[in-house]
């Protein structure tokens, strides 16, 4: 495969423009493609300029960019009409998440790009092998998984579905690097890929130990946070074993696992929630209650705190090590 790594080479369309898909466009602009942002629904372009617009002025204020909103939006063609993708080398599709409506999706975008144009869904569940049947040459389909926000989180995933070209996989796995991305791929697809088979995994145990009445949902939270969110972030599941005595670990697995939830279905804790209406921060009623306006605090509150543990994580790479060793040997 001899694609460009210049990202000023590939311009990118990206096919709806909602909350996911306006951070992904502004993801996009700040690694300098130029972007397509396709926003096929009625009366929705005006307000994903905005939503882009705000999210470029709040990563100038934060310091994430040297440049002004107006540098980067230069980049961002917003457009209404599929044809407007033709030219495009990457297709990100990132819609609501039903099969059907993707489907429809991937056979507009088929017919206005190259046959060997990169096509690419931002699916959080559904198996790419599925999906790139959708396509002609499936073999150059791809899932690409972000994290909200997609401009400020280190988060993607590259997964290969069953008749995927695996160097188109490590193509775009190199180009995370221009987005800031400290990027996994994902080489045979599995339902949830990595990320949400591990977070899921939490949910369901998380929400056993509450149903069981063994703790608050207030109290799992607080040992989420100060476990897992604690010491992941650095390491990750597989080097925090090691880094603390992977043979004790052995030792808990072989006591702990045969107690674990292996429900195959949601319990009532969640069930009972949903059935009623509950939508979280959205209207106000999840595991917790929200206030009016409540939403709109998180929001801020994430947005600031999406910056700062960037900030962090920044100084502390997957190579981090490997790069203290490097300075140590230049000092010696």
């Amino acid at each position: 495969m001899n694609k460009s790594k210049v990202p000023s080479d590939i311009p990118v369309g990206i096919v709806g423009l909602g909350l996911m898909g306006s951070s992904i466009a502004v993801c996009m602009s700040l690694a300098g493609h130029p972007v397509i942002g396709l926003e096929p629904m009625d009366g929705q372009k005006e307000k994903s300029r905005k939503r882009i617009q705000a999210h470029l002025q709040t990563a100038y204020n934060n310091g994430l960019v040297p440049n002004p909103p107006s540098h980067y939006l230069r980049n961002i063609q917003l457009a209404s009409e599929y044809e407007n993708l033709k030219d495009c080398k990457i297709i990100i599709e990132s819609v609501k998440e039903d099969q059907n409506i993707k489907f429809e999706v991937f056979r507009r975008v088929d017919e206005v790009v190259s046959p060997d144009a990169i096509i690419t869904s931002n699916t959080s569940a559904i198996p790419i092998s599925t999906l790139q049947d959708a396509v002609s040459n499936p073999q150059r389909f791809y899932g690409l998984h972000w994290m909200e926000p997609a401009h400020t989180t280190r988060f993607l995933e590259v997964i290969c579905g069953e008749k995927s070209d695996l160097e188109g996989g490590e193509y775009l796995y190199s180009l995370a690097e221009f987005w800031q991305k400290e990027a996994v791929l994902v080489r045979k697809d599995i339902r949830g890929f990595i990320a949400n088979r591990l977070m899921y995994a939490m949910y369901r145990e998380a929400m056993f130990l509450v149903e069981g009445e063994y703790a608050s949902v207030e109290d799992v939270d607080r040992a989420c946070r100060n476990v897992a969110g604690f010491a992941f972030p650095m390491m990750g599941v597989f080097r925090w074993m090691d880094f603390t005595g992977i043979d004790s670990y052995k030792k808990v697995m072989d006591e702990l696992f045969p107690t674990l939830s292996n429900a195959k279905a949601p319990g009532s804790l969640i069930t009972d929630i949903v059935d009623k209406g509950g939508r979280g921060v959205f209207n106000g009623k999840g595991f917790y209650e929200y206030s009016e306006g409540e939403k709109e605090l998180w929001e801020k509150a994430y947005t600031k705190f999406a910056f700062e543990i960037r900030d962090l994580a920044l100084q502390y790479p997957h190579d981090v090590v490997e790069k203290m060793k490097e300075e140590k040997k230049s000092k010696e």
